[in-house]
């Protein structure tokens, strides 16, 4: 182990990446727009489109790339070719790129039905750049038809300190506004497996040990249903809410969350374990403290929606504090 590079090193996975990568022994460079506190990483300022910037973050070699940020092809290619000075790998992508067998998957207008688990073998959506499933295909199947050994990981609901997309400040607003109240739609029961940036640091750390040509999904142990979800982040914030299931899809934003599907999504987690020697270390109550305390800090020193634009972009889903709704719902239904 010598010199890795992660791009993408100052965000929400990063910020964990980075510290594992460090304590394996890896001298780590960070190739990032912004100046960022990378902790014992080497910043290397400058725009991943910039041929300069890149080669002084190839400069010499390195023994394993990260990208963590990459969206399609176009974002591959230019390390593709300085892959001369790229020894391995590990590319982040997404569960999202998985579709059933009737092509359905996760953009289509009906949500897809999956296996429980779903493994690596289950077919995605065509490679493209009109999408983000689409996108994402096009990436791994770049780096796929690389001379570099590369690691392809695919999480679900990421969660994490530093999100920008942060699905848990559903829970954690209500808690903030003083709401005891959760109104969760298909009985509470939706399952979208979530995955802790703790899990995608250490599929990293491990596939930077040994570098090889893989698809492997990477979630918590467990796939949590929305119910047990808000009750873990409420306990995090040290109080309990009334659960309220409610029989089918959300209606006028009453029920609705970031992990509200009418079918599950549960990803298999044995191919990281029987090709890594993956262990988890502790499952979405054990990491989500990490998160919710992140979000509590981040929103009190700007408006959130500033401090969290990737959440105001998922509000085309609907309103997620959709409280008027909610309230002539209960008052309705008590």
């Amino acid at each position: 182990m010598t010199t890795a590079l992660v791009i993408g090193g100052s965000g929400q996975i990063g910020r964990a990446v980075v510290p594992a990568l460090l304590e394996d022994g890896w001298d780590v460079r960070v190739l990032a727009r912004h100046a960022a506190d990378v902790g014992g990483a080497q910043l290397v300022r400058g725009d991943r489109h910039d041929p300069d910037a890149l080669d002084e973050a190839l400069a010499g070699g390195v023994d394993v790339l990260v990208d963590v940020v990459a969206y399609d092809d176009r974002q591959a290619t230019p390390l593709i070719e300085r892959a001369d000075r790229v020894g391995s790998a590990v590319v982040v992508s997404s569960a999202g790129v998985y579709v059933d067998d009737a092509g359905d998957g996760f953009e289509s207008d009906d949500f897809g039905s999956f296996p429980v688990p779903v493994s690596e073998d289950q077919p995605t959506v065509a490679p493209g750049r009109d999408t983000y499933a689409t996108g994402k295909v096009a990436l791994e199947q770049a780096w796929a038809a690389s001379p570099v050994p590369t690691t392809i990981l695919r999480p679900g609901a990421i969660h994490g300190p530093g999100c920008v997309q942060p699905r848990e400040w559903t829970f954690v607003k209500r808690v903030l506004d003083g709401r005891d109240v959760r109104v969760l739609a298909y009985d509470g029961l939706s399952r979208f497996h979530t995955t802790a940036t703790s899990v995608l640091a250490e599929l990293v750390r491990l596939s930077a040990r040994r570098p090889g040509d893989r698809v492997l999904n990477a979630a918590d142990p467990e796939a949590l249903t929305v119910a047990e979800i808000a009750t873990a982040v409420d306990a995090a914030m040290g109080v309990t809410s009334r659960l309220v299931p409610v029989t089918g899809a959300p209606m006028d934003g009453v029920g609705l969350t970031p992990w509200s599907v009418p079918r599950p999504i549960v990803l298999d987690m044995r191919r990281a374990a029987d090709d890594l020697g993956y262990v988890a270390s502790g499952g979405y109550a054990d990491t989500v403290g990490a998160c919710v305390d992140w979000l509590v800090e981040a929103a009190a020193s700007r408006d959130w929606r500033e401090a969290f634009p990737g959440f105001v972009r998922m509000e085309a889903m609907g309103d997620f504090f959709a409280y008027a709704a909610e309230d002539a719902f209960l008052a309705r239904t008590s």
